[in-house]
C-alpha cells in the first residue's frame, strides 16, 4: 500500500535547480556600506519543505573588498500562483582584503526572499532578498543587505 503524505521531492515537472544572478548592497550597522554582484545556485531538495542556496558575493567599499559565501537553508511558502516567500538562515564565510588586521571569519545569516514569477512554470523569476548577518570574527560586525536580481531555471 502506497501512502501519499503530500510531500514529494522535486519532481520531473518542477524546476529543481536555479542560477541566481543579482546585485547586492550591504550596510554595516557600525560602519559604511559596500556593493557588488552576486552569483549563486538554488536547489529544491523537497518541494514546499526545503531549498538550499549557495551564493557568493564580492563586495567593494573605499579601497577594500570582501567576499561572502553563504549556505542558506530556506523554507518556501507559496503566497500566490506567481509569488513565493522563503525564510531561512545558515553560515557565511567572510574573506576581507585591503585591511591587514582583518582575518577570514564565519558569520550567521538570516534571510527572507521574495520571488515573483511573471508566468507560472516560467524559466525566469525576479527576486528580492533582504538579509541580516552577524560576524563571529574580530569586531563582531553586524550588517543588513539587500539583493535583487533574477533566478533562472536550469533543470
Amino acid at each position: 500500500m502506497i501512502v501519499n503524505t503530500g510531500t514529494s521531492f522535486a519532481g520531473e515537472n518542477e524546476h529543481s535547480v536555479f542560477v541566481e544572478i543579482a546585485g547586492s548592497g550591504e550596510w554595516g550597522l557600525v560602519d559604511g556600506y559596500s556593493y557588488g554582484p552576486e552569483l549563486g545556485l538554488e536547489f529544491m531538495v523537497a518541494e514546499h519543505i526545503l531549498e538550499i542556496e549557495l551564493s557568493t558575493s564580492p563586495l567593494f567599499s573605499k579601497g577594500q573588498a570582501g567576499i561572502g559565501t553563504d549556505l542558506i537553508f530556506k523554507k518556501p511558502f507559496d503566497l500566490s500562483e506567481s509569488t513565493e516567500l522563503e525564510i531561512g538562515g545558515g553560515p557565511e564565510w567572510v574573506h576581507k582584503t585591503g585591511n591587514q588586521d582583518q582575518a577570514d571569519s564565519v558569520a550567521a545569516v538570516a534571510a527572507v526572499e521574495f520571488i515573483y514569477t511573471p508566468s507560472p512554470g516560467g524559466a525566469a523569476s525576479f527576486l528580492l532578498e533582504p538579509t541580516y548577518s552577524y560576524d563571529f570574527g574580530k569586531g563582531h560586525e553586524r550588517s543588513m543587505a539587500v539583493t535583487a536580481g533574477l533566478l533562472i531555471a536550469v533543470k
